[in-house]
């Protein structure tokens, strides 16, 4: 479901800032900072939690992961489309049912069985905004957000939400399926009696 733009806040443009990208990237980082560190995210029972070190000029890691890319950690450069669209991660997260937003549980073995949830956030106007979530026992963290600039990859992750729904014998929320997952890894951990 497309969600219409004038439901979300405004996207945080360069141009807006004269071109100076360190103005920019403070106005950035503070949404970020009111959004997430200022005031607290819970789904249901458990906080959403960022992961702070290692901090890249004095922000938290967090952040850089949501504005930057690339696939050396150590040399990711800025990425302007994940950078105007920060003020919709909270809503994303927060507003998932409200807004409609399609989500889905991720299991990535390739870096360690990594539990993840992709949120996806569709616009009218063709935007689409992807939040990832790391389920963790306790809680969850908030992992990074991309904006889906390539046709390849959203058809990726639609057959990737479709794939997912079709195994699924009932409808969650966000809050639900985090609780799922947690229940499903805690079983894992265990041992058999």
């Amino acid at each position: 479901m497309s969600v219409p733009i004038d439901r979300l806040p405004p996207i945080i443009c360069l141009n807006d800032y004269g071109g100076n990208y360190a103005a920019y990237i403070d106005v950035v980082y503070g949404v970020f900072y009111n959004d997430f560190i200022a005031h607290k995210v819970r789904l249901g029972d458990f906080e959403l939690r960022l992961k702070y070190h290692p901090s890249v000029q004095d922000r938290a890691y967090t952040f850089y992961h949501m504005t930057h890319k690339g696939d050396v950690e150590t040399e990711r450069i800025p990425d302007l489309r994940r950078c105007e669209r920060i003020p919709w991660a909270r809503p994303t997260i927060t507003e998932t049912q409200i807004l409609g937003l399609r989500f889905w549980e991720q299991i990535r073995s390739n870096c360690g069985r990594k539990h993840r949830i992709c949120i996806w956030l569709e616009t009218d106007n063709g935007d689409n905004y992807y939040v990832i979530l790391e389920v963790r026992i306790g809680y969850t963290l908030l992992w990074t957000a991309f904006y889906g600039d390539y046709a390849h990859a959203i058809k990726k992750k639609e057959a990737e939400y479709n794939e997912w729904k079709a195994r699924q014998d009932n409808e969650y929320t966000l809050a639900e399926l985090v609780t799922k997952i947690m229940d499903e890894m805690k079983k894992q951990e265990s041992p058999t009696d």
